[in-house]
């Protein structure tokens, strides 16, 4: 690549060199040396029929152009005006003053009247035909400044290629030596040590474990919801057992209370009945124990 960039490089030196600074080769305002010459040593301001400043011409910017443009418009609209008024005066006179005077007569004006309308007609078509040329001329110097531009742009870039290759190269080579210099002293079994193959065997397994992982996530991230209310039932029934459990263990240390103050709470009675009704029972079923 280094190559191919000092290759471009030197023909682009080449090139300027067999043809001199490209931006004079591509000034506009080479166009008109050969009616205005400006390196002319006898040229002086004075000697110019027009009131624009003769520093557009060493200075030539896209306005001073159009301003140029639009004078000289001007200055040949004037200067046809002026023509066809001579030659008209001109034919006038010698018409009168000619000998015979030179008369023309109706159907003469109607044929002129006719030839100057196909003439106009004619001009009309030549001049929407300049006007049609000129746009695409315009829209074409526009897309070679554009990318005379970008070649500017990319000729600059390419002048400062070989400096950052040569940057990067050294990167490179002081990167790779790092990495070797590191798996020289690092235990080779490190998995910032394996090759590309192997690094890319163990990040597809890394992967297959993330992958398996976010799996059970959602499966517990789905079931969440169903588990918290079960969790809230099984607290709300613990409350109630609980609450059971703090009056049954008050009423067994009443009833042992009683038991020992010789009080009778009634169920020891009503258990030795229980028995008693029992045995009769089954006295009278005839029942055995």
């Amino acid at each position: 690549m280094a190559s191919d960039v000092s290759e471009s490089i030197e023909a682009l030196q080449q090139l300027e060199a067999d043809q001199g600074d490209l931006k004079k080769q591509l000034a506009i305002i080479r166009i008109s040396e050969p009616i205005s010459d400006v390196s002319d040593a006898n040229f002086s301001p004075s000697k110019r029929g027009s009131d624009v400043s003769i520093s557009n011409l060493n200075d030539p910017t896209p306005a001073s152009l159009e301003a140029d443009l639009t004078h000289y418009k001007e200055l040949f609209s004037k200067l046809r005006f002026s023509y066809v008024e001579q030659v008209t005066k001109e034919k006038f006179l010698r018409a009168i003053v000619g000998d015979p005077p030179l008369v023309v007569g109706h159907n003469e004006n109607v044929e002129l009247e006719t030839r100057l309308a196909e003439v106009k007609a004619e001009l009309k078509a030549s001049k929407e035909e300049a006007r049609l040329m000129i746009e695409e001329m315009e829209k074409m110097a526009r897309d070679l400044a554009s990318r005379y531009k970008n070649v500017e742009v990319q000729t600059e870039q390419l002048s400062t290629l070989p400096d950052a290759i040569e940057n990067l190269e050294s990167t490179i080579a002081g990167l790779r030596a790092k990495q070797v210099a590191n798996m020289d002293s690092s235990d080779p079994r490190s998995s910032q040590n394996l090759p590309l193959p192997a690094t890319l065997n163990l990040l597809a397994e890394r992967e297959a474990e993330l992958a398996a992982l976010n799996r059970q996530i959602a499966a517990v991230q789905n079931a969440l919801p169903r588990k918290t209310r079960e969790a809230e039932a099984i607290e709300r029934e613990c409350t109630v057992l609980e609450r059971r459990k703090v009056e049954a263990i008050a009423q067994a240390r009443e009833a042992q209370r009683k038991k020992q103050q010789g009080e009778s709470d009634g169920l020891e009675e009503m258990g030795r009945w229980y028995r008693g009704a029992e045995e009769t029972l089954k006295e009278m079923v005839g029942v055995e124990r």
